[in-house]
């Protein structure tokens, strides 16, 4: 797994945004206008296989492994949820290597 990318809050939802606008333009759908608490799945502007293409985007570009009861919702169903969720892995990584 690649180094994390060590970036601020607004700079990370500033990252993930970008990626979901360039997975929406694929598929001829404009996300431009998507809200960092909207609902990814729901807003219907990723179909199934660009949701995974995020999330492992999200993984490698963060340099973060999810485990796979770590992909849900409240976990990665928005921007503000992939940011916090970040911020809070990171957290825990920190705490267990000290």
């Amino acid at each position: 797994m690649p180094k994390p990318v060590e970036l601020g809050r607004e700079a990370v939802k500033a990252a993930i945004r970008a990626k979901i606008i360039e997975l929406a333009r694929a598929l001829k759908m404009d996300a431009t206008s998507l809200a960092d608490a909207d609902i990814i799945p729901a807003s219907g502007l990723l179909d199934s296989t660009a949701i995974l293409e995020l999330v492992a985007w999200y993984e490698q570009h963060f340099g973060i492994e999810l485990a796979q009861s770590e992909i849900n919702i409240d976990n990665l169903g928005s921007i503000d949820a992939m940011a916090g969720f970040l911020f809070a892995h990171r957290g825990r990584a920190a705490a267990a290597r000290s």
